[in-house]
């Protein structure tokens, strides 16, 4: 049983059996539910402080007693949004719902702030050109392009820092002196970042060959140093772990609507018309888990883009995932995305 289950309890039990339950759990609330554990509120120690002063009887209900529209969270939430939530309200733990209401967690600032330490690598892609960002791109690589008040490589760096990573390697090509003067040894985080040079481009993953294969030990993060995202890298991990595989690809959704009315026809027949349909695709996001054997399989000074080496991968009857992106995510190669990025930013 996950740890949060132990803090479900039911609207009828009494304060008293509350209490018990505070005491026994130990992070200071109940998630009070119903049978198919559905949030009807909570009851933290405040709480039953307050009713005690009140001077409510122990045999009370908790019902009567408990809070009945708490905060909640999302599961698609990371963890800087649920941080900024339990800032903005003062708060110590949060229940996680699902889009029912139902109870699916509990995330406590404890549990946060102490984030685990993860081992995985993290390979950032820096080397590109951002031709179509010129002129912002004349004097300055893409990935040092500022969004609000920092550079987008550095948003990314620090999102995977705030998830519990610390072994990070950068690819560069193009100014490569400016990113690592930027980002140096990474001790300015408090974690070790290394890079790889590609004298000449070696396509989005051809750079995976230059890196010291004897150190990739688990499945290794690769992600472009051009993308905004809110992506849950645990939730990623997780997924890559549990259905195994050479690979899994983050994949975003992407609609595109025919301007027209779209006939479809059998010979000189007419058989249906659909006016202005609209038609969905998976499109690849720019971000993927590797095992270490695909990321050692790939030979130094190798040109190749990922999806030929996933498609190689999917020849040899290997499996390669994918991982729907549902949450934020922006590739800023126009000058449109950039200015985008620079409106939305404020709400990440």
């Amino acid at each position: 049983m996950k740890q949060w289950e132990k803090t479900l309890i039911s609207p009828d039990c009494t304060m008293e059996e509350a209490i018990a339950t505070l005491d026994r759990v130990a992070v200071r609330i109940v998630m009070v539910v119903d049978t198919q554990r559905q949030l009807l509120g909570t009851l933290t120690d405040g709480d039953v402080r307050r009713a005690l002063l009140k001077q409510r009887p122990l045999a009370t209900p908790v019902r009567e007693v408990m809070c009945v529209s708490p905060r909640t969270a999302e599961k698609s939430w990371g963890r800087e949004r649920i941080l900024s939530v339990m800032e903005k309200y003062s708060l110590l733990q949060l229940p996680v719902v699902d889009a029912q209401g139902t109870v699916i967690g509990l995330q406590t600032l404890h549990d946060l702030l102490n984030r685990p330490r993860l081992n995985n690598p993290v390979f950032l892609m820096a080397g590109g050109f951002g031709t179509r960002l010129r002129p912002l791109t004349h004097n300055c690589p893409k990935p040092l392009l500022k969004v609000g008040d920092k550079p987008i490589l550095e948003i990314i760096l620090e999102r995977f820092i705030s998830a519990g990573f610390h072994r990070f390697f950068i690819s560069t090509h193009y100014m490569p002196e400016m990113i690592r003067a930027h980002f140096g040894d990474g001790s300015r985080w408090g974690v070790d970042i290394r890079y790889v040079h590609e004298e000449v481009p070696l396509g989005t993953g051809g750079a995976l060959g230059l890196l010291p294969h004897e150190e990739i030990d688990s499945p290794l993060f690769l992600m472009n140093g051009d993308l905004l995202t809110t992506l849950n890298f645990l939730n990623l991990l997780e997924f890559h772990e549990t259905h195994g595989g050479a690979a899994t690809m983050c994949v975003r959704e992407y609609e595109y609507t025919v301007p027209y009315g779209v006939v479809e026809s059998e010979g000189h027949t007419i058989r249906s018309m659909v006016e202005k349909p609209v038609h969905k695709f998976f499109i690849n996001a720019g971000i993927y888990l590797l095992s270490p054997e695909l990321v050692k399989s790939v030979q130094a000074e190798t040109r190749i883009d990922m999806p030929t080496l996933l498609e190689q991968e999917i020849a040899q009857q290997r499996t390669v995932n994918m991982f729907p992106v549902h949450e934020y995510w922006l590739d800023i190669g126009r000058m449109e995305d950039f200015q985008r990025a620079q409106q939305e930013f404020a709400s990440l």
